[in-house]
């Protein structure tokens, strides 16, 4: 199988479990996205939250990491891959009821760390079967096989704010909390009842728990330098529609236009990477990413009109596509003792990312000002860009 040339989607077809895994992705991501541009508002305008302390409420993904690790761990100890996938499922549904129902300020901030930190461990332990039956049946197409299952995720990130601005708007963002909620419980539908033993490799060396731990190094610095790469987005979600509403004068349209290209293009992007990884190397992909990233950040500083912000959200799309097609098996490549352990580590980082990102920003924005606050993001990508070259010369 491993000299032969396949398509990863006719893999996906073939499989029962990476078709339904498909389906649940894109049910996740489409719940997720429509929820979360709407948090920060639902605060200010439901709880009647200072817009200050709403925009701490994403400090609250400092959980994320912890919760990724012990789920993480835990699926590996478990012989069922699926289980946790369905327990963080019921753990998501019910911390987005909570929150639907939530009357005081302290309220989101604990349920976030409680539960909403536990739910995203649904999508590392779904990666971590995918991991598991890539093993038993190899495939030289397995980036691809990945990328094209990732893709379902970027969709629902596409559909879900245009989904969520409606229905909120329309039925409330009480609603639409509940909506999320449904949303998290339903992608365990399309799963069933399948099972997905946890694959032990015969030719691994039983390593004791001390080993283990220090084999867990290189993840852990692959996952640091990620974050790093990651922290421009949280900063331009927050303000790049500032700068374009009250600097460049744009339009509402054409501001909703420039932020709802990058998941677009990242979603052409995903199969491309994936393609050249399986070609040049998953780790050398990535440090072509960063520098795409650290483009776009500079593109983002330098620019006085919409056409550079459209030229960033390209570059930087470019960076997405490379974490959403490669991070997660970059990550379990570097751990195998405990693929599990590896995907919520790494997943984890995306929330890391976003919460270092926000202070960041606060910070930048105060001293420096806009666009000029995008340069110390690009400052931390190149040094992304410096550690994923050693990397890739290591592996």
């Amino acid at each position: 199988m491993l000299d032969r040339s396949e398509s990863a989607l006719s893999i996906v077809l073939r499989s029962r479990f990476y078709r339904s895994a498909f389906v649940a992705l894109l049910i996740s991501g489409v719940g997720v996205s429509a929820a979360t541009p709407q948090l920060t508002l639902f605060l200010v305008r439901e709880l009647h939250t200072p817009l200050p302390v709403a925009g701490l409420y994403y400090v609250t993904n400092l959980a994320a990491p912890l919760a990724g690790f012990l789920v993480g761990r835990w699926s590996d100890r478990t012989q069922n891959r699926l289980l946790w996938f369905r327990i963080c499922a019921v753990v998501g549904a019910a911390g987005w009821l909570a929150m639907a129902a939530a009357t005081e300020v302290w309220m989101p901030f604990v349920i976030s760390v409680l539960a909403l930190s536990v739910a995203g461990g649904s999508m590392a332990s779904l990666f971590a079967a995918c991991r598991d039956e890539l093993s038993r049946r190899p495939t030289r197409a397995e980036n691809r096989v990945v990328a094209t299952i990732r893709m379902a995720f970027t969709t629902g990130w596409i559909l879900g704010p245009v989904f969520g601005s409606w229905f909120g708007g329309v039925f409330g963002l009480r609603a639409l909390l509940v909506a999320t909620a449904v949303c998290a419980f339903a992608q365990v539908l399309p799963l069933g009842r399948q099972r997905v033993e946890r694959y032990d490799d015969p030719r691994a060396s039983k390593a004791t728990e001390r080993r283990r731990i220090d084999h867990m190094l290189p993840l852990l610095i692959f996952t640091a330098v990620c974050v790093l790469a990651m922290t421009g987005d949280t900063i331009k979600f927050g303000y790049l529609p500032i700068y374009m509403a009250e600097e460049l004068r744009v339009s509402d349209s054409l501001r909703g236009v420039v932020i709802g290209i990058q998941p677009l293009l990242e979603l052409l992007l995903l199969p491309v990477v994936a393609r050249l990884a399986d070609r040049f190397g998953a780790m050398r992909a990535m440090t072509a990413g960063a520098v795409l990233g650290l483009a776009g950040n500079l593109a983002y500083a330098l620019s006085t009109s919409v056409a550079g912000l459209f030229v960033g959200q390209a570059l930087t799309a470019g960076l997405w596509a490379c974490v959403g097609a490669l991070g997660v098996s970059i990550a379990q490549r570097l751990y195998p003792d405990g693929v599990g352990t590896a995907s919520g580590v790494f997943l984890s980082a995306i929330p890391l990312g976003s919460a270092i990102g926000g202070t960041i920003g606060g910070i930048g924005v105060a001293a420096i000002g806009l666009p000029q606050v995008f340069f110390i993001p690009a400052g931390l990508t190149a040094l992304a860009i410096v550690a994923f070259a050693i990397l890739s010369a290591r592996e």
